[in-house]
């Protein structure tokens, strides 16, 4: 099967080559006339083909540059230069297999993520009388509850609970982080996660279609699909180039007298290079994203990200961890700051409030023990209710609280804290203050840009301007935009300039001012699936960093793709002078020419490796030096 598919992928190529080795044969037996035949033949055969493909490309719009390839085969047959001619031949399919063979190399990130895909799941069902049983079934059938199984070594098959005391899963392929992660009971364990030694049950928490690994192949499909605007930055040489080609072939002819230096001009000018070396850079430019977390969707973003000049940061969850901590606890009179804590935290955990987790995770940080509650209830954005042994407990707002406990006295905070009342049993227990701390990367990140030529970086908020203002210069930002609901977030990223602009940013508020930026960046490691569908790029590492990592590699990447163009023309422009002067003859010149074609893609592949900004010893410190290879 495999011998078939390599046949059919190359089947020019193949061809071709089994007709040279035959002209050669009858050349040396001296049966000029039906080499010349055979090879007039199949050269003939492929302009026809090629011409056609011409026509059905102009009539879509596209001028390429296939023209000078036609134009070569013609001139070396009517000059009697019909191996070379069959060189031309190779050198066009030879390209082509090796544009094949670039691409999968350059791709091979990309279809890893790919070809992981989990399928199946092990679903478990429970009788009536207690007895299990496991069945396989299609991702796409496993529901929201569905308790499921994962076998050592298996890929999670969708977003899920985990059920077991504690696991190690491989998250590599998902945030590049290369040491396992540890997850306890209760903790969300993402699809595309590689389980450990040990078997282990999850409750699925969404549908595969749902679930962030699906997320991430759907992100990665568009970006194999999407063509990069280098690639037409190529073929708009085109006419220029085939234009010059023509006019040092032509005048090769005219000069010399002799129509056989035409050919050998113009067998020089084949534009392989132009064809295939943009678009490989390009592939390896996605695949080395992706290899770094960052998945970007398509060659567009790639040169966009690469000439971004202005940065627009969200605050919370971007700029923050959007992560509230607890920063201090203060018990009324009656009560201790681990039982306030404690109790706070037994309710708050079957809240979805965003400041909920971070007052479970202080209270097990702590050592408390977090009780389990019966008669939860929430009540959105005010607050939830619980009895926790036996104690009715009573978490939220202010105004919320105040119902059950009209004692409750209120705090006057600064700007950055938030603050969660407690009632127990109709008394007020006490208040938690928590503040949702700027990641510490940020200021790093904020210097970074700015260091490497972003002319402007500014934040745009929906909270309100004290806070902004507080995180803002924490990080180093002077441009604070607070207060925006998300349509005046869209509103002012359309006037900000000079473009292109970069807005980061996560949550379902930002996906509108993510789609209207010029590159939009979700930050999507908690699975800001609404953020990442409206966002050119996902960041699926839970860290800023990969927004510094993206530009890298889209300035690189650009770099290296307009660099192989300029090889490319520079070299083709170059041997063109020189057989002008009748110094390479057809057969040497396509020759040549191949090696040209080799070397060019060649550097194109450096697009997949790179260096990355060092991180510094110190967050607070000022940017290390670059270095280090990635990866």
């Amino acid at each position: 099967m495999r011998m078939l598919r390599v046949l059919r992928t190359h089947a020019t190529l193949i061809a071709t080559l089994m007709v040279l080795v035959i002209v050669l044969v009858l050349t040396a037996a001296d049966r000029d006339t039906a080499s010349r035949i055979l090879a007039t033949l199949w050269v003939g055969g492929v302009i026809v083909w090629t011409v056609v493909g011409m026509i059905r490309q102009v009539m879509r719009g596209h001028v390429g540059l296939d023209i000078l390839a036609v134009v070569a085969m013609v001139a070396t047959l009517a000059v009697g230069e019909y191996i070379a001619s069959l060189i031309i031949v190779l050198m066009l399919a030879g390209g082509d297999a090796l544009e094949r063979l670039a691409g999968r190399r350059a791709t091979r990130e990309l279809t890893a993520l790919l070809d992981r895909s989990p399928r199946i799941g092990h679903r478990v069902r429970r009788a009536p009388d207690g007895t299990e049983s496991m069945s396989d079934v299609d991702v796409d059938d496993i529901t929201v509850g569905d308790e499921l199984v994962v076998r050592p070594a298996e890929v999670v098959p969708v977003d899920g609970v985990l059920l077991d005391v504690t696991a190690e899963f491989d998250e590599s392929s998902l945030t590049g982080e290369s040491i396992p992660v540890t997850k306890r009971v209760g903790e969300t364990v993402p699809s595309g996660a590689v389980n450990g030694s040990g078997a282990v049950r999850l409750r699925a928490e969404r549908t595969g279609e749902q679930s962030q690994y699906q997320q991430i192949i759907t992100l990665v499909r568009e970006a194999e699909q999407t063509r990069a605007p280098v690639e037409r930055l190529a073929d708009r040489f085109a006419i220029p180039f085939t234009a010059i080609s023509l006019v040092l072939a032509v005048t090769a002819w005219g000069v010399s007298g002799d129509p056989s230096r035409f050919a050998e001009v113009l067998v020089l000018a084949t534009p392989c290079p132009l064809l295939i070396a943009a678009p490989v850079a390009f592939l390896g430019g996605l695949s080395r994203a992706a290899k770094n977390g960052v998945i970007l969707k398509g060659g567009a973003v790639l040169e966009q990200l690469a000439r971004v000049r202005t940065a627009a940061f969200d605050k919370t969850g971007t700029l923050t961890s959007g992560r509230p901590e607890v920063a201090e606890v203060r018990p009324a009179e009656g009560f201790t700051a681990s039982e306030v804590l404690g109790l706070t935290a037994a309710a708050e955990q079957y809240s979805t409030h965003a400041l909920a987790s971070g007052v479970v995770s202080a209270a097990r940080a702590r050592g408390i023990p977090v009780a389990t509650a019966t008669d939860a209830a929430e009540v959105a954005t005010n607050g939830v209710t619980a009895l926790v042994g036996g104690r009715r407990v009573v978490v939220g707002k202010p105004s919320f609280v105040a119902e059950a406990a009209p004692a409750l006295r209120r705090l006057e905070l600064p700007p950055g804290r938030a603050a969660v009342y407690v009632a127990v049993d109709g008394r007020f227990a006490g208040s938690l203050i928590l503040v949702d701390p700027a990641r510490e990367e940020s200021a790093w990140v904020v210097r970074w840009l700015r260091a490497e030529g972003i002319d402007r970086i500014t934040m745009l908020t929906g909270d309100v301007g004290a806070t902004g203002t507080s995180i803002a210069h924490q990080v180093g930002i002077t441009e604070i935009h607070a207060e925006l609901h998300p349509e005046e977030k869209v509103h002012l990223a359309a006037r900000l300039r000079p473009r292109p602009l970069m807005m980061v940013g996560d949550g379902v508020n930002d996906a509108p001012v993510l789609a209207a930026a010029d590159v939009g960046i979700a930050m999507g490691a908690r699975g800001a699936t609404a953020a990442g569908q409206a966002a050119d790029a996902v960041v699926l590492v839970d860290s800023l960093t990969g927004v510094v990592d993206g530009v890298t590699i889209a300035r690189h990447t650009v770099r290296v793709a307009v660099t192989a163009i300029g090889i490319g023309i520079v070299l083709s422009v170059g041997l063109m002078l020189v057989a002008m002067t009748g110094a390479i003859p057809a057969v040497a010149g396509a020759l040549i020419q191949e090696a040209v074609d080799l070397a060019t893609i060649l550097y194109a592949l450096r697009a997949v490796t790179g260096r990355l900004p060092e991180r510094p010893d110190s967050w607070t410190g000022l940017p290390a030096a670059r270095g280090g290879l990635e990866g």
